[in-house]
């Protein structure tokens, strides 16, 4: 009787898909569609909490012995000059001279100025104008007269886990935010195929295969959950105004397009016709030191001056937001005279909002224990998408194995992909970094060279994933990687005569580490049973099985176990 409900619903067909399984199918297609570039937006996205150790690093000068201190024009002393400041606000107060006077030798016929301030571990500032000719930058010597190397530093790994690189901005923004919306659907349709949640939490078994690959993918996911939930929604709500601009289309529709938005949300403003009138600059030390009073403890962040050296000349200072949760701007801006023009203190729900997304986003704000939990929690990240698409594939081959070993065209790309961005990716990086130790710091566009050195070693990477086969191919990568980064602080101290950041050198020794114990763990697994080889041997038992003497019997072949597990040896059993 029992048997009968079976054979019903066999002859009815295939059973429907309950809840869960229709979840566990979209979460599985949803990582796997987008997972590679998911991987390197985690990688790089984790790697740009310590951006400006990244850049300080690429950028030794700024950390070498002082040579010839470079001496700016007095600071002209205003009303709050008797306050006594830190170190680091006079340093920005002596730097603002300095490049005030360096644009106007250099670039008095821009139509912007824009001086980003040192401060929160940077020590020189950075200049940029922009006028008929484009677009231009320049970083000034610091006060120990040192003119740091051209290099984007950690900043190529933020700008590029957002936006991606030789690629229009717009067509890359949007690339990434489809890949974050399958990233969102991914995590939340995972949480509910998890019935265990909370045993997955506590719950690693090592040494088990396929097995213990789904348990890193559970623990990695569970264990910093609510991070992956807050970094994947924080970064779709920084693309918000182009993912889904309807909502403010029509909130502002009445007013002057999208302007009052960005007015509101990010102190945006046009900039103001020259007049046409020529007129000095104030000296712009004393009005940085007025914004300071204002910003208390704070440090100021950027300096932009709209038409310098016209009559209609507009002087912006704007505050950092480094010691606060919200990265909304909060600025004073005056005229050619001196005079306050307008402030924003982003006290409004708009501001505050969109603030709080970017300031959770990127943590600016965290202190170093705070910054090392959202370091390790996006290296979760990182491990649950890699071990995402691991298990995919794995899955995939041992299905194959099971039914003759037909090669199948999809599963080869995956694997290669697989290889080619796991793999790859930590390669690129470390290629990177001897890049900018072994180019010329004089070398013009440098900063360029360094990029393509990037890309060069990630398409070389790429092309050995797919010509190499399997597990070697991961075992070179692994080992090439782990001695690229062992090698690093060596041509660091070769290259500058110092050791100007030991910590910095000892992070790439654990990252030589943690490439090297991958190494040689694929090379002790490749000594054991072949899944090749057990596949060949499990299709030769079956046809003697259905076709010899015994097949009448229904006598299992003694060699029928799943290919991917090895047979136990005799202590095993015990």
């Amino acid at each position: 009787m029992s048997k009968k409900p079976k054979a019903a619903a066999a002859a009815g067909g295939e059973k429907p898909r309950g809840f869960r399984q229709s979840m566990a199918w979209l979460h599985t297609w949803a990582g796997l569609l987008v997972g590679w570039i998911l991987f390197t937006v985690f990688a790089l996205g984790t790697a740009s909490y310590y951006r400006t150790t990244i850049t300080n690093w690429m950028q030794p000068e700024r950390l070498l012995p002082a040579t010839t201190p470079v001496h700016g024009d007095p600071v002209t002393s205003t009303a709050d000059s008797h306050v006594t400041r830190p170190m680091n606000q006079q340093a920005q107060l002596q730097v603002t001279t300095q490049a005030t006077r360096w644009l106007t030798r250099h670039a008095a016929a821009a139509t912007r100025w824009t001086i980003a301030l040192p401060g929160s571990g940077v020590t020189n500032a950075t200049v940029s104008w922009e006028g008929p000719d484009g677009y231009h930058s320049r970083i000034l010597p610091g006060v120990k007269g040192l003119t740091p190397r051209q290099t984007e530093g950690g900043d190529f790994f933020y700008d590029f886990h957002f936006q991606l690189h030789y690629l229009p901005i717009g067509v890359a923004r949007w690339i990434i935010g489809i890949c974050a919306m399958f990233m969102l659907v991914a995590i939340i349709s995972g949480i509910v195929t998890h019935r265990r949640i909370f045993v997955d939490f506590f719950t690693f078994r090592p040494r088990k295969g396929q097995r213990s690959w789904l348990d890193a993918h559970n623990v990695t996911g569970v264990l910093a959950l609510p991070y992956h939930l807050m970094i994947t929604y924080t970064g779709l709500a920084t693309l918000m105004t182009m993912l889904m601009p309807w909502g403010l289309q029509e909130r502002y529709a009445a007013q002057d397009g999208m302007l009052p938005f960005y007015s509101e949300a990010y102190d945006f403003r046009l900039a103001g016709m020259a007049s046409g009138q020529a007129a000095p600059l104030p000296p712009i030390a004393p009005l940085l030191e007025h914004a300071m009073t204002r910003f208390g403890e704070h440090e100021a962040a950027t300096i932009v001056i709209d038409n310098p050296g016209d009559a209609a000349a507009q002087i912006k200072v704007s505050r950092g937001s480094d010691a606060r949760l919200s990265a909304a701007p909060q600025s004073i801006t005056f005229d050619v005279h001196g005079k306050t023009v307008t402030t924003y203190d982003a006290d409004n729900a708009v501001a505050d909002t969109v603030g709080v997304m970017y300031g959770l986003h990127e943590a600016r704000f965290a202190s170093p224990g705070l910054r090392a939990v959202f370091f390790l929690s996006g290296l979760a990240g990182t491990l649950m998408v890699a071990s995402g698409l691991i298990i995919w594939t794995n899955k995939q081959r041992q299905k194959r194995l099971s039914h003759g070993n037909r090669f199948h065209l999809g599963l080869w790309f995956v694997e290669r992909l697989n290889l080619a961005t796991i793999g790859g990716l930590p390669l690129a990086m470390a290629g990177f970094f001897y890049a900018n130790r072994l180019i010329p710091a004089l070398q013009a566009h440098r900063a360029a060279l360094e990029i393509q050195a990037f890309f060069a070693v990630w398409a070389v990477a790429a092309m050995h994933a797919f010509l190499c086969r399997g597990r070697a191919g991961w075992i070179m990568q692994s080992v090439a990687g782990a001695m690229a980064f062992t090698l690093l602080p060596v041509i660091d101290r070769l290259t500058v005569g110092a050791w100007v950041m030991p910590g910095f050198d000892i992070a790439l020794l654990a990252a030589a580490a943690v490439l090297g114990a991958m190494a040689w763990f694929l090379v002790k697994k490749s000594s054991g049973p072949d899944l090749d080889r057990m596949a060949r041997a499990n299709q030769t038992d079956r046809h003697e099985a259905l076709s010899g003497p015994n097949a009448t019997e229904g006598r299992r072949p003694a060699s029928s176990a799943l290919p991917h597990l090895p047979a136990r040896s005799a202590s095993e059993s015990r």
